[in-house]
């Protein structure tokens, strides 16, 4: 090993991580846990590259999007998956910076590994290891960013959030309300409902109970200025009518077709063979509205500043991160937290907690 790379004492011998090796929308048929050597890891450690032991484990609705090939229809198995992780740096290469045992956040993938091989660059420095700050990764950065230079968000306005009990849905709430605007958010369940109020919801919609077109054409005949939307499907028609002059919806997702079987006629590794919402574009002339859809990996260089700004704003107890209160320990527990998560069981983010093996200087 090089006497250029820096490792904290006592890496245990070997580390797993998920590999998918079928292309799938279930997680589990497209995945084997597997064992490698933490030498291996080592052995590519290059120039200003670092190791991480990730120690918990963010849950996105795309996972499985990932699992199934969509997110690059040319990657062939095997590969990596998992998007997010946080963490400490265990061992730095040539030319780093950071300092060895310091916390941080990572988008990449490949995540879903106990130890893994991240470049410098892409690190997010995190005051600590909480769970919270997991909860403003890939969830509140997508809410921050897709609000601030999508939405165009201002105060006044009345702003929309579907699956507002979610891990992005409940920080775009909170932002929302936090810019002085009116928040409407829907949910599945009466215990969502009340936690949406707890958080700032001026008005919920429990789907299950209520009809989301009926409400806003009765309630807010002007319309809806912003709609933060991920559900797809019906959702999606209803919220495009309710939009005001001059409204924008911000397409982050579609979960509710994520794991549907797919159109016999389409692979599997295609978008367009579960997702099949259109836009009519006569309905934008006759309102000026907009619809523009967001992606987070396009906004890296903005990414550092809304994040340092969403865990200022948790530690000044300003932002409520919520994480899903059920237990999930270790990466053998990654897909029943994906299938809850399909199920609309959680409220807030669903994150893992990692049990990978820490150096033993940690464990004296």
């Amino acid at each position: 090993m090089s006497n250029d790379i820096r490792t904290v004492p006592g890496l245990p011998q070997t580390y797993r991580k998920y590999v998918v090796h079928t292309l799938a929308n279930d997680f589990t048929k497209a995945t084997r846990l597997e064992t490698h050597p933490v030498k291996e890891l080592l052995a590519k450690l290059g120039p200003k590259m670092v190791i991480v032991r990730n120690t918990h484990y963010g849950i996105n609705a795309s996972d499985i999007n990932f699992t199934a090939g969509r997110y690059d229809p040319t990657v062939k198995p095997p590969f990596d998956c998992g998007f997010e992780a946080i963490g400490e740096v265990v061992a730095t290469g040539p030319g780093c910076k950071v300092a060895l045992r310091q916390p941080v956040a990572l988008m990449l993938y490949g995540a879903f590994s106990e130890y893994q091989i991240v470049p410098e660059r892409l690190l997010l420095k995190i005051p600590s290891i909480d769970k919270r700050f997991l909860a403003i990764l890939v969830s509140g950065l997508t809410a921050s960013l897709a609000l601030e230079y999508h939405g165009h968000m201002k105060s006044g306005e009345v702003v929309m959030v579907t699956a507002a009990a979610g891990g992005a849905g409940q920080i775009a709430v909170q932002l929302a309300k936090l810019a002085g605007n009116h928040v409407i958010g829907t949910c599945s369940s009466d215990s969502k409902a009340k936690y949406l109020k707890s958080i700032g919801c001026d008005r919920v919609i429990n789907y299950r109970t209520e009809n989301i077109g009926e409400v806003l054409k009765k309630e807010y005949p002007k319309g809806v200025d912003i709609v933060f939307e991920s559900v797809g499907g019906d959702t999606f028609k209803q919220c495009m009518k309710a939009l005001a002059v001059k409204g924008r919806m911000i397409v982050i997702g579609a979960v509710s077709v994520y794991s549907k079987q797919s159109d016999p006629n389409q692979k599997i590794n295609s978008f367009e063979a579960v997702w099949t919402d259109i836009v009519p574009t006569v309905s934008l002339l006759g309102k000026s509205t907009t619809v523009t859809g967001f992606f987070l990996n396009h906004y890296f260089s903005q990414m550092p500043e809304h994040m340092d700004r969403m865990s200022r704003m948790i530690l000044d107890g300003k932002l409520h991160a919520t994480v899903h209160p059920e237990n999930y320990a270790g990466l053998d527990d990654i897909p029943r937290a994906i299938e809850d998560m399909h199920k609309g069981a959680n409220t807030g983010k669903l994150v893992v907690t990692g049990n990978a093996p820490a150096p033993a200087s940690a464990r004296l």
